[in-house]
């Protein structure tokens, strides 16, 4: 159970306090939603719409009907469109795919690594060869 500050608090960013906000432990539940708060709510690096879309691609990935919903319906506030939203969920899907794969493949993770930065090296030359658009 949240205190009765931090329960004034949530009420004044969200309109309501949410039901599951009584299910959290009373030790952690302040402090939970600081995290809430401090993390998605506030401003942060990243903007409120790129907010979105990670977090429902990380919903979508963990298959939680609970925060696919809230997150889908947080993207559109953030004039995420269908086409946006439907991108962030098949990318989501697409490394949860090959996580799948390089986990059950025993992939040696120092050679995934070695083979990663020169990859990355690789592009990186590239893009720096690249006539600008200047």
């Amino acid at each position: 159970m949240v205190t009765t500050e931090t329960r004034a608090e949530i009420e004044e960013y969200l309109g309501r306090v949410p039901s599951w906000i009584d299910a959290l432990p009373e030790p952690a539940a302040d402090h939970s939603w600081g995290i809430v708060r401090d993390l998605e709510l506030e401003e942060t690096e990243l903007e409120g719409r790129e907010k979105a879309l990670v977090a429902l691609g990380a919903a979508s990935a963990m298959q939680c009907p609970y925060c696919v919903h809230f997150h889908r319906e947080e993207a559109k506030l953030e004039e995420v469109t269908d086409k946006e939203l439907s991108e962030a969920i098949g990318v989501a899907s697409s490394v949860r795919y090959f996580s799948t794969v390089l986990h059950g493949a025993e992939i040696d993770h120092e050679t995934f690594v070695s083979e990663t930065k020169e990859i990355v090296d690789h592009v990186r030359d590239k893009q720096a060869a690249a006539p600008s658009d200047d």
